[in-house]
Formats: C-alpha cells, sequence, structure tokens
C-alpha cells in the first residue's frame, strides 16, 4: 500500500526508513524518554505509598501498572502475574501507543504492517514455549501428546499446528483491525472533512485499545497454559 505525506519525511534519520521501522524507533524513544522523566519523580519522592495530590505523568503511571499488574495476576496468577508482568506490560504499552499512533493526522501506525505485528507475536511464541520448557522440562513435550496415549500421533499434529497458528493469529488479527480503521478514517475525513471523522477518531482510539488489549490478554494465556502443572 502507498501512503501520501507523512511528518516521518522530516524527521533526520527516519526519513528514509519503511514507516513502520521509523514509528517503532519514535515510540521506543517515547516510552524510554516517559521512563526517565517517571524515574525522576519517584527519586524525589518522600515515600512510594502516598501518591501526588495532584495529577501528574507519575499518577498515570501508577495506575497504568496498577490496572495492569490487576489483570496479569487475575489471568495467569499472583505469582506468575508478578514474574512475566514486564513483558506483558511492555509488550500492551508497545502496541497501544502504536495503535494510537495512527489517529494523529501525518502519522502511520507500526501496526497496521505485519512486519511490525509479527515480530511481537513470534516474540510471545518463543517466551511461551521457552517457560513451557524451563516449567517442566522435556515433559512440556506430553501437551503436545493429549490425554489419550493412542491418541498421540493425531494429537501432536493437531496441536503443532496449533500452535504454529497462534502467532499468524495475533499477527493477522492486528493488522486487520489496525489497518481497516486507519483505512475508514483516511477515506472519510476525504469525503467529509469536517465533524464526521471525529466519530471516527473516537471509534480508532476504542479499537486501539481493545486490540492491544485482546494482544496481550492472549499472550497470557499462553503462557499460563504453557507453564501450568495441571496438564
Amino acid at each position: 500500500m502507498e501512503h501520501g505525506f507523512t511528518w516521518f519525511q522530516f524527521i533526520p534519520g527516519l526519513k528514509h526508513l519503511p514507516h513502520w521501522v521509523a514509528g517503532s524507533l519514535m515510540i521506543f524513544s517515547i516510552i524510554a524518554f516517559l521512563s526517565l522523566l517517571v524515574n525522576r519523580a519517584l527519586q524525589k519522592r518522600a515515600t512510594y505509598l502516598i501518591p501526588d495530590e495532584h495529577f501528574s505523568l507519575l499518577t498515570l503511571f501508577d495506575v497504568a501498572v496498577e490496572k495492569l499488574l490487576a489483570l496479569a495476576e487475575s489471568v495467569m496468577g499472583h505469582h506468575d502475574g508478578k514474574r512475566f508482568f514486564p513483558l506483558m506490560a511492555s509488550l500492551f504499552i508497545y502496541i497501544l501507543l502504536s495503535n494510537l499512533m495512527g489517529l494523529i493526522p501525518g502519522f502511520l501506525p507500526p501496526t497496521d504492517n505485519l512486519n511490525t505485528n509479527a515480530a511481537c507475536a513470534l516474540t510471545v511464541f518463543i517466551f511461551y514455549n521457552y517457560q513451557g520448557f524451563k516449567a517442566h522440562g522435556i515433559a512440556y513435550l506430553k501437551h503436545f501428546m493429549g490425554p489419550i496415549w493412542w491418541l498421540a500421533p493425531i494429537m501432536v499434529v493437531i496441536e503443532v499446528i496449533s500452535h504454529l497458528v497462534r502467532p499468524a493469529s495475533l499477527s493477522i488479527r492486528l493488522f486487520g483491525n489496525i489497518s481497516g480503521d486507519h483505512l475508514v478514517l483516511g477515506i472519510f475525513s476525504h469525503l467529509v472533512p469536517i465533524g464526521v471523522p471525529v466519530i471516527f477518531l473516537f471509534l480508532g482510539l476504542f479499537v486501539s485499545v481493545i486490540q492491544a488489549f485482546v494482544f496481550t490478554l492472549l499472550s497470557m494465556v499462553y503462557i499460563s497454559l504453557a507453564t501450568a502443572h495441571d496438564h
């Protein structure tokens, strides 16, 4: 798909890169910069238990961390939720900011390209299988054989296909929703440039949050299934 004007064309070092690479680098820079600001704010606090009196960046991060940690613990359990929280939170924040970038005129979301989504999905795929072997050793392979030994040849094929489909499903779902939403917003912005695009901006905001949530939630489920001790 050919794209027209983007602000990346005016940013040194980014104008010659594909938009999904340029967008990802910008998102990484924003996250790093905000993390430094929050770290400095934490160092200035006398105590971590008393929140700021007024709304601040630190307050926003407190709420985000609290909600994401609660989600991780509800899906993965208290212990695994805390253990895998850094990766899950990183995925959610990166995908959310990437999705939201598409709502800013002149920018394109990195997640409307399969390369970006596949990189995130393959990270999850490799990670949960690694954690499965780490938790169970070679016995993790029994997970692919099913509960009845004489069905093992069939179950192995079904389970292998099921696991290989997971990263493809994560990638294509995110790609389809974000690229479709961005396309619809662009079409209606050209047809009716005043008023109507606002409706689709709110719709895009909703889709951006939901898709980041779904990607992260499914990643949590895959890790939980791989590390569970009841299969």
